[in-house]
């Protein structure tokens, strides 16, 4: 069975690309080159929740991910990344909301599923919810992700 694993992270940096590399080192998807792909899981997926990524191959590979990522510089401000599926007997779906509200985000996620699942003829017994949430407090930049990797990475060549 192939494992999509939904990892977060934070990182707080003096750039905005520094932070989210600190975030995906904090999830242990930093030695990657991700690749984005919209939000469909495969039929023969398992989606499974883990603290940080196994080694999931050498560095520099090809991983395929979903991405939640939201960044502030803003003192006080709160960066929410909001990753949600729902899955079934069959394929399954992600959806991935970003804000600085953390019940607005949950809203946005919940919403773009059921939107996504009345788009489908297929069966959805189990639907769940990851938020990653920071709050800036110094200089520089903030950023919070939540990301599902999908499997094992892969030659880029």
């Amino acid at each position: 069975m192939n494992t999509i694993r939904v990892v977060r992270g934070v990182g707080t940096a003096p750039t905005e690309m520094a932070s989210y590399d600190a975030a995906l080192a904090a999830a242990n998807i930093h030695n990657y080159n991700l690749v984005a792909v919209s939000s469909v899981v495969p039929g023969d997926a398992t989606v499974e929740e883990v603290e940080v990524a196994p080694d999931l191959g050498p560095a520099g590979n090809r991983l395929t991910v979903v991405q939640a990522r939201q960044t502030t510089s803003t003192p006080g401000e709160t960066a929410v990344a909001g990753l949600g599926w729902a899955t079934g007997s069959g394929p399954g779906l992600f959806y991935e909301a970003t804000g600085t509200n953390e019940s607005a985000v949950r809203k946005a996620v919940v919403d773009g599923l059921d939107a996504g699942k009345g788009l489908r003829d297929w069966s959805f017994d189990d639907e769940q919810v990851a938020l990653t949430t920071a709050e800036h407090e110094d200089d520089g930049y903030t950023t919070a992700i939540t990301v599902a990797a999908y499997g094992q990475s892969e030659s880029i060549f």
